[in-house]
């Protein structure tokens, strides 16, 4: 099933989007929009992840709205999957928790299902940082997953504007 689940692009984007932010939630037109793929396409997917018991949906204003369904026993182990094929477990392991007075950090990209194969996003807030250690960090986390990382670091009390501005970020750091 697992090979199944990872040869298609739309599936790929349709778990990075439901599972690496659990409360997500959306619906099949707005799905294309953020996908930039038919919906025909994507309504197949999602009809076959709510068959399988891994989207729930309900009817919201007309619109059928899905998230995933974390009570299903396999959702612990695909988020597992997916945190360590986007390297989330490598960013948390070898930058965030080495860099001290940390409180938070998220994703940017990626919490949306959007552009899953390039750069993370990483935002940080916090500090004071060091920014000659976290440069030397991201530099060496960028060849262990041979993968670029844009990070960006911001004052803790700015956070609550940050999550304003930014609707699908993906909180893969508390302190």
């Amino acid at each position: 099933m697992l090979n199944t689940l990872i040869t298609n692009k739309t599936r790929v984007k349709l778990l990075l989007r439901f599972f690496l932010n659990p409360g997500s939630t959306s619906y099949l037109r707005g799905l294309e929009e953020e996908f930039g793929e038919s919906t025909n396409a994507i309504r197949i997917e999602l009809n076959r992840f709510e068959a399988a018991g891994l989207l729930i949906s309900w009817v919201d204003k007309n619109r059928k709205m899905f998230a995933a369904n974390s009570d299903h026993p396999l959702y612990p182990d695909i988020r597992s999957i997916l945190i360590k094929h986007t390297g989330i477990d490598m960013i948390i392991d070898k930058v965030i928790s080495k860099l001290g007075n940390i409180e938070s950090a998220y994703l940017r990209n990626i919490a949306a299902g959007k552009d899953w194969n390039s750069s993370l996003e990483l935002v940080i807030f916090g500090g004071p940082i060091d920014q000659l250690y976290l440069e030397n960090l991201i530099n060496k986390t960028t060849v262990l997953l041979l993968r670029e990382i844009a990070c960006e670091t911001m004052p803790g009390d700015e956070e609550k504007q940050f999550l304003k501005n930014n609707k699908d970020v993906l909180l893969v750091w508390k302190k």
